[in-house]
């Protein structure tokens, strides 16, 4: 039996999902050489002024000191060998004890990775794999959690606020007999309101930039640092980036020197935990993005013109894996009417639609793993390849499960 979603000229199942993954796949090259154009027009100029002045320098202090080049080119190398191992010009902290081991696995456990420690010794390479594995693992569980956490707090202030708005403008009752029976048939409940997706993403933004500009000005002070920098510390650290260049708390005394360390473990846990939330809502937005750009691509087939290039997918409904339905980015919405009255706009879903999924989340996923890579047909007898991975999984599932999704033109 031919799978359905197959295209009318014969290319196989086209569904949503697949569309989506492609053209992101593609954005996603384009925005790299873009960047990698950009970062070379600036950076490049300073690159080469950097090695002229080194073989400068290089050349006056051999001739001054009347050493060979080779000999100092071999000095050198070892300097870069012990500086791999924490050897610094300026006096730094010890980089093994147990603080700086400490600071070293937090730096594992949330991807962050700085590389000025590593280890250096086979067992501890070895140690490290193993404990990165079950750390990384815990710690992107604690960012899931957090996430889910952050979005029930907004979404409770949110509707606070937009039923106070609505009691000022006389929309809804101020109390009484009438306020007491919306509040029994399910007002209190956050299922009859949903704050906007646009809007979670703002306030989890302006969150990171507090955050960042509360840690900037402690780094500023204590390490140093021009603020600017200091931001720009502060994104690669919450972000996970951790490239390296510059790291906190590495000195090997500060002032009030206790607090500081507490501070800054507090604000890079905090910073963290916001940025993965506003890069997950973010993930929406260009998913959003993506079904706008799909929807303007769908062109008439040649062979079929008055059929055209309609992406569709197989939904899993919150609460009940087994039963399926179809979602079309023509109208964005599911097709089959739907018995809770709740509108896909953009708005999150009922906080008991969100628990309930969350319960069949892991079994959801090994079913779409095992019928994907398997290509076992469905209860219908048609091939599940065109299931796709339409719900999403980890913390992308969380999101589709409380943020629905909505075209950008609406």
């Amino acid at each position: 039996m031919a799978c359905r979603g197959a295209g009318c000229c014969g290319f196989g199942p086209v569904n949503e999902d697949n569309a989506r993954f492609a053209m992101l796949a593609v954005l996603i090259v384009l925005y790299l050489l873009c960047g990698a154009a950009v970062f070379s027009a600036l950076e490049q100029p300073r690159e080469k002024l950097a090695k002229e002045r080194w073989a400068q320098r290089f050349e006056r202090f051999s001739l001054r000191h009347n050493l060979s080049r080779g000999a100092l080119e071999t000095f050198l190398r070892h300097y870069e060998e012990a500086s791999a191992a924490g050897v610094r010009v300026d006096a730094l902290r010890p980089r093994w004890d147990f603080t700086g081991a400490f600071y070293f696995v937090g730096t594992v456990v949330s991807t962050i990775g700085f590389g000025m420690t590593t280890p250096a010794t086979v067992g501890g390479k070895i140690f490290l794999i193993f404990y990165g594995l079950i750390g990384c693992a815990a710690t992107i569980l604690f960012f899931n959690l957090f996430l889910e956490r952050i979005i029930t707090v907004l979404a409770f202030v949110l509707k606070s606020c937009h039923e106070l708005q609505r009691r000022r403008s006389g929309v809804a009752p101020q109390g009484g007999r009438g306020a007491s029976a919306a509040r029994g048939s399910g007002g209190d409940s956050l299922a009859g309101w949903k704050p906007s997706v646009y809007c979670v993403m703002l306030i989890l933004c302006v969150a990171a930039v507090i955050i960042s500009c509360c840690a900037s000005a402690m780094y500023s002070a204590v390490e140093g640092w021009g603020y600017f920098d200091s931001l720009y510390f502060c994104f690669v650290a919450f972000s996970t980036i951790g490239f390296g260049d510059m790291v906190s708390s590495q000195k090997a005394s500060y002032s009030h020197q206790t607090a500081y360390r507490l501070g800054n473990f507090l604000f890079i846990l905090m910073g963290a935990c916001c940025i993965y939330s506003l890069f997950n809502v973010i993930s929406i937005v260009i998913k959003q993005v993506l079904n706008w750009l799909l929807k303007k691509m769908e062109v008439p087939c040649r062979r079929c013109p008055r059929k055209a290039f309609h992406p569709r997918r197989n939904v899993v409904v919150p609460g009940n894996p087994h039963v399926r339905r179809n979602i079309s980015i023509d109208t964005d919405a599911i097709n089959e009417s739907e018995t809770d009255g709740r509108r896909m706009s953009g708005e999150m879903i009922s906080m008991r639609d969100f628990l309930a999924a969350n319960k069949v989340n892991l079994a959801i996923m090994q079913k779409q793993l095992s019928e994907t890579a398997n290509g076992h047909l469905g209860p219908s007898g048609s091939c599940n390849r065109d299931n796709g991975f339409s719900g999403g999984v980890g913390a992308l599932g969380i999101m589709n499960n409380r943020l629905a999704e909505t075209s950008i033109d609406r």
